[in-house]
């Protein structure tokens, strides 16, 4: 079987919704599994959101070396760091887009999520092409969870942003640069990078997680480049991560 029989083989193995986009630019092929369907989103919502923040940097609509105070009713649970700093402590607005895509910090997310403005954010998503994407609430909104109202991606709109900043083309050159690079540093790295750091292969990638789900987006540098985006819903959770594991190494050659 070729790699992409391969990773179809082993996605069928796995419960609940999995939407799958597999592509190595420089071949120009690909493979797609639900890849348009849209999935709740997690904190892969993340990715476009990083995206916006770029595109008014450069318009000169904000100031990423603006400083930001985070006062103790701005911090949310879980991921990220800013939640387990002293209240008052003082970062800047590139440091919330650092710290929203390297720790996933929902802190930092929440707080840009209010500077850029969620309208903005959609319209940016609706410019990219992403009709499977929609940035619907903040984080840690249970009142509106309960009501059905969440964020949403699909793999082929995440592997557009992806191969978008490959090629330079997301807002610049040099912020599709500079946003390779701070996924680049992520520091959540038990999915798809799991067999790839121990044989230096790089990967620049955001995660998702919640109850029944488990997402991981992003490009392999390996032998060729690659670009993978995993997404699962309503999942067995360790079943799929493993997956996505397996798929990091199928993609890089190496598995």
């Amino acid at each position: 079987m070729n790699v992409f029989e391969r990773i179809e083989a082993r996605v069928k193995e796995l419960p609940g919704k999995i939407g799958l986009y597999v592509c190595y630019p420089d071949r120009g092929e690909g493979y797609g599994f639900n890849a348009d369907m849209p999935l709740e989103a997690a904190s892969v919502i993340k990715l476009p959101i990083m995206v916006e923040a770029f595109r008014q940097k450069e318009a000169g609509m904000i100031d990423f070396d603006a400083p930001v105070t985070i006062r103790k009713e701005d911090k949310l649970p879980s991921c990220g760091a800013l939640t387990y700093l002293h209240d008052g402590v003082t970062v800047t607005v590139g440091d919330l887009v650092t710290l929203m895509i390297i720790l996933s910090d929902n802190t930092a997310t929440n707080l840009l999520i209010g500077m850029l403005g969620m309208e903005n954010i959609n319209m940016t998503i609706d410019e990219l092409g992403l009709t499977g994407t929609r940035l619907n609430r903040m984080l840690f909104r249970p009142e509106l969870s309960r009501q059905g109202i969440q964020n949403y991606v699909s793999a082929v709109d995440m592997g557009k942003i992806l191969q978008g900043l490959l090629a330079g083309e997301i807002v610049s050159a040099q912020a599709s640069a500079r946003m390779l690079e701070i996924l680049g540093d992520q520091r959540l790295n038990g999915k798809l990078p799991f067999y790839l750091h121990s044989r230096d292969i790089d990967c620049a990638h955001k995660t998702g997680e919640d109850t029944g789900i488990t997402h991981d987006v992003g490009v392999i540098f390996g032998d060729e480049t690659c670009v993978v985006c995993f997404l699962s819903n309503e999942t067995d959770v360790p079943l799929a991560e493993r997956a996505i594991q397996d798929i990091g190494a199928m993609v890089a050659g190496i598995g």
